[in-house]
């Protein structure tokens, strides 16, 4: 069975950091083009990050220069990095896994994961 699974949110002050960490069972991430979204209250999903199969990113602008996502094929996982964190981050945090092959997507979400920054 297919299956993302978040860890590392949690709660932070303003200016903190943490590591978000999604481990696949069951897809190769490697394959996959590898996504953070984030859904804030009264607001609608976002992409915060993104990585290829090729290991290029991009970000949103919002995040730019303060988080970093990279994945670990040899691991199976993909992680965000989040840097200098403000209260406007604060958001469930979404791993996406996509590809097309044979004619078909197959897009994979997690559950999520919760980060809070406090002010």
């Amino acid at each position: 069975q297919e299956q993302l699974a978040e860890s590392g949110g949690g709660l932070v002050q303003a200016g903190g950091s943490l590591r978000l960490s999604c481990a696949a069972s069951g897809i190769i991430l490697s394959l996959n083009a590898m996504g953070w979204y984030r859904l804030a209250p009264g607001k609608q999903r976002e992409l915060a990050a993104r990585i290829t199969s090729g290991s290029n990113a991009n970000y949103a602008d919002s995040v730019k220069g303060r988080f970093i996502i990279s994945r670990d094929n040899a691991r199976n996982t993909v992680s965000l990095q989040m840097s200098r964190l403000i209260p406007e981050n604060t958001a469930v945090y979404y791993c996406n896994a996509y590809r097309r092959q044979w004619g078909r997507d197959f897009d994979y979400w997690g559950q999520g994961t919760q980060v809070t920054v406090s002010s």
